[in-house]
């Protein structure tokens, strides 16, 4: 079906480009993935951009949600029709760049998040913040070229920016509307793309085009499907072949042997000088060195031999956080990879996304792969099916452990099945209930057994949380104001008040006014001990027969997670 085309460059039509690209990168992936042989050939490319681009898409689709909450009528009456209230240009486009940003993934993720931020500088500056028409998209491209190639640190043609560069210059000699100006910045990145093996020896060697550009020109085919309304014909890779490229890793393997090690990657919160002297410390101890970002939020991406240095050098610059170091396999001094062995397949895995370092600990312990969904930050499906590899299992139960997450770990458990894992998805609406569920699994019995099992005690758990509320808003139990304590049973809002003891001991009550056997309680790192021993304390005098297990969550978002089985 073909799309609907949006006339200009607006809110809706950032919506939808976001939208088709992530399609268009997901049928890519596997192609850009084989053809990744620059700068490390580590054949990730394709599903880097595509974790990238999936945080930009998330983050867009939350601003269009908060606009729909935010201009619900209060009185009952029917809300707009005609699209009056959403969100403006600049919302839009500040979302995708900073969904890109936070969700940045590998050399080409990085850079593909630049260029975001550089087009939404230009869009976001206009001073309707509307619309642009193709005099406001040319700029958009040229600025985003410029400040991607100012991101990193020494450019290389042949790559993605050679690209980029190309789809800009292309751009403005385009005429008329911004179909017209999408139209030519995709032939023009598309011909340079198809250039790329005759600028980097590597390229060269392997019978490749540059992965990363071949996934930039899949981006720009569906920002002229969005104005359009039809996909140009899909890009064809001059020499595309994944045989070759198996030719080219290992070509790259052995030629570059003596490269760094690790690629390091994580947000920075810093100022601007202190990011000035961190690019120059990064410099010097590795290469592929990209930092963006601004306004105090930076990705930083180097590849290293010692990532502790490359990590301590972010703590010196400001605040690092969601780190992430890769190996890149080549081997060690005792070991090379043709004789490390293959590790053997587990029978049963369990996989859980857990809110805090408390509850990862906890959940380890107990024999789970975990991924870390930190306040605000939840995991895109790519990183679930991530994790569902790092299991290394033939059999999977998935415990997603949020409301939120049952369309992403659906996705994630879907594309885990097309790979021959077995995969298990049982719905938890809280890590409570996952605990539950992990207290009764077994891996010696049928998965089908395991999986009821598993099931049953999470549906027997009530699940609440004591948060405190951001802003004022209209909940379940009336209206909240920034500041007031919330009690929230099975996601409703249910108690609001000034006390955290207090609302978490009304809610207490009302859940086991039910009935139940055992009550869990997960502290927050906001959340004082005395809060655990007040409940401790309330159900040995008031409930008898029923027992109580306290956890420290860490930073998990609510001050505090209550289950009742």
């Amino acid at each position: 079906m073909a799309q609907v085309p949006q006339r200009f460059f607006d809110a809706l039509a950032v919506r939808t480009w976001c939208g088709l690209s992530l399609a268009a990168l997901g049928r890519a992936r596997e192609e850009i993935d084989a053809i990744n042989v620059y700068p490390v050939a580590d054949g990730d490319t394709g599903t880097n951009l595509y974790l990238t681009v999936e945080s930009a898409v998330a983050a867009v689709e939350a601003v269009f949600a908060a606009h729909e909450v935010d201009e619900a009528p209060r009185d009952g009456s029917e809300a707009p029709r005609d699209g009056a209230g959403g969100p403006s240009l600049a919302d839009a486009v500040g979302a995708m760049a900073h969904g890109a940003l936070i969700g940045a993934r590998g050399n080409s993720g990085t850079i593909l998040a630049q260029l975001l931020r550089g087009m939404a500088q230009v869009l976001a500056a206009r001073s309707d913040n509307d619309h642009t028409a193709g005099h406001g998209l040319q700029r958009a491209l040229r600025h985003a070229a410029a400040s991607a190639r100012q991101a990193v640190a020494h450019p290389v043609e042949g790559t993605v920016l050679t690209v980029a560069s190309a789809a800009a210059e292309a751009a403005e000699g385009a005429g008329g509307d911004c179909a017209e100006v999408a139209r030519a910045a995709y032939e023009g990145a598309r011909a340079a793309l198809a250039a790329t093996p005759g600028q980097l020896a590597a390229l060269e060697r392997a019978g490749v085009v540059d992965a990363g550009g071949h996934g930039l020109v899949t981006v720009l085919a569906a920002l002229v499907e969005t104005f359009t309304g039809r996909a140009p014909v899909p890009v064809a890779a001059p020499h595309a072949r994944v045989e070759s490229a198996v030719e080219g890793q290992c070509a790259a393997e052995e030629g570059d042997g003596d490269g760094p090690a690790f690629e390091v990657i994580y947000l920075l919160e810093a100022e601007d000088a202190a990011v000035a002297r961190l690019r120059q410390r990064l410099d010097a101890l590795g290469d592929s060195l990209v930092v963006v970002g601004g306004d105090g939020l930076w990705n930083v991406h180097v590849h290293v031999d010692d990532a502790g240095a490359a990590v301590e050098a972010g703590v010196e610059a400001g605040r690092p956080y969601r780190i992430r170091i890769t190996h890149f396999g080549h081997g060690d001094a005792h070991t090379t990879k043709a004789e490390r062995p293959p590790r053997e397949r587990a029978q049963r895995a369990v996989v859980a996304v857990v809110p805090g370092e408390g509850l990862a600990a906890l959940y380890t312990e107990a024999g789970a792969t975990t991924l870390l969904a930190r306040p605000g930050e939840p995991p895109a499906s790519g990183e679930l099916v991530q994790a569902v590899r790092r299991a290394h299992a033939r059999e999977v139960v998935l415990l997603p452990n949020d409301a939120e997450l049952r369309h992403t770990a659906a996705a994630a458990a879907e594309q885990a099945r097309t790979e021959g894992i077995r995969v298990a998805l049982i719905p938890t609406r809280s890590a409570v209930q996952g605990i539950a569920a992990l207290a009764v699994h077994e891996s010696e019995r049928r998965f089908d057994e395991d999986v009821v099992a598993m099931t049953s005690a999470a549906g027997a758990t009530r699940h609440a949380e004591v948060t405190v509320a951001e802003r004022q808003s209209w909940t379940t139990a009336g209206i909240c104001q920034a500041g007031d304590v919330l009690g929230l049973i099975d996601g409703d809002v249910a108690v609001i008040g000034a006390d955290v003891s207090q609302v978490a001991a009304t809610v207490l009550d009302r859940m086991l006014s039910a009935g139940g056997e055992l009550v869990t309680l997960v502290l927050g790192d906001e959340a004082p001990q005395s809060v655990a021993d007040h409940l401790e304390a309330r159900v040995r005098e008031a409930y008898l027969a029923v027992d109580t297990v306290v956890y420290r969550g860490g930073r998990q978002g609510a001050l505090l997670l209550v289950g009742v089985e």
